[in-house]
């Protein structure tokens, strides 16, 4: 009772990365509550599941295998673990803010009579004083979204209900890996019980399934573009520049909004959050909300005019120049001294 759980997402038998960061984040929760960390996974063809996830620091593994469950559907998935929830009674449960996220923690929310918050890019544990009612809430769960369009940051509390939902973003969380070594425990799910033939009036009759065309959360080396670049046509260069060095393009969400760049390319707090060895800013005026997408990365080279934009305060080189005459002599420079 009373530890977190995180559902996992499961593929083709390989648990999603969004729920290994998760479950990262989840093992330094469980650590400063002193509680378990338990996860769920619902799927088919799961077995040895959990050697994917005990290195994360897992206490205990619920699997429920069933060849119904797989590919994901609504019903049977939310029907399980509502179930699950209810007699294990956690007090935080955490899901990716994935598609499949984004459709199941709701119906959970609903069905519990539970608080949720959705897009989280922060979790932290904290205190809270009700003023109204003089009452002192102690160990809960510190729910950090952007709000506003990305304008303000809010922390959200759920201080009177239990389970505390939340859904994460992905790539907001560091994966890594807690201890090789470490032992769970395996608890099986009695799926049959908690079915019927209601849950399956929805069929999956075919499914097409391709791969994402830009992978920009994993790349090693990203060129990003801002407003500062200037037209849709400029941002030819940051790709000529991304092509010699094996690179991604990126953009600021000012760039994304002016359609400088597509936006499945908007990396900060209201794209993607992004950790390349190399992160190349150009014209970028590095406002809070983009810094916190790319504030971990290894080394920053900032291209911009402005020697007091906010981006050159967190870059290891600035080059003070135009973007038009800076990219294209970088370019040069790069191919020469390429292998």
């Amino acid at each position: 009772m009373n530890n977190i759980f995180v559902y996992c997402e499961i593929e083709e038998a390989v648990i999603a990365d969004v729920s290994l960061e998760l479950l990262t984040k989840a093992r330094s929760l469980a650590n400063q509550l002193k509680c378990k960390l338990e996860c769920v996974v619902l799927g088919s063809g799961l077995k040895d599941v959990e050697k994917q996830l005990f290195p994360y620091g897992v206490d205990v593994v619920h699997i429920g295998d069933d060849k119904r469950l797989s590919p994901y559907l609504t019903l049977p998935h939310s029907n399980i673990l509502q179930h699950v929830l209810k007699e294990e009674k956690p007090q935080i449960v955490l899901f990716g803010a994935t598609s499949l996220g984004r459709d199941l923690a709701p119906r959970i929310a609903s069905a519990l009579k539970v608080g949720l918050t959705a897009d989280c890019t922060s979790l932290e544990i904290g205190s809270h004083s009700d003023k109204k009612t003089n009452t002192e809430y102690e160990n809960l769960l510190y729910q950090i979204r952007p709000a506003f369009g990305g304008n303000i940051v809010a922390t959200i509390i759920n201080p009177d209900t239990r389970p505390q939902l939340a859904t994460v973003r992905e790539g907001v969380m560091k994966k890594e890996i807690f201890k090789d070594s470490y032992k769970g425990e395996v608890k099986t799910i009695d799926v049959a019980k908690y079915l019927n033939d209601a849950d399956f009036v929805v069929k999956i009759i075919e499914r097409h399934m391709e791969n994402r065309k830009v992978n920009i959360k994993n790349a090693g080396i990203i060129v990003a573009g801002g407003y500062g670049v200037g037209s849709k046509a400029n941002f030819k260069l940051l790709y000529d520049l991304a092509d010699v060095l094996g690179a991604e393009v990126g953009g600021s969400r000012a760039a994304v909004d002016a359609g400088f760049v597509e936006h499945e390319r908007q990396i900060g707090q209201t794209g993607v959050t992004v950790r390349p060895k190399l992160y190349i800013a150009v014209g970028i005026s590095g406002q809070i909300q983009h810094r916190a997408g790319m504030a971990d990365s290894a080394m920053v080279i900032s291209v911009n005019t402005d020697r007091m934009a906010p981006i050159n305060q967190i870059a290891d080189y600035v080059i003070v120049g135009d973007a038009a005459d800076v990219l294209p002599k970088m370019i040069k420079y790069y191919k020469k001294n390429s292998k």
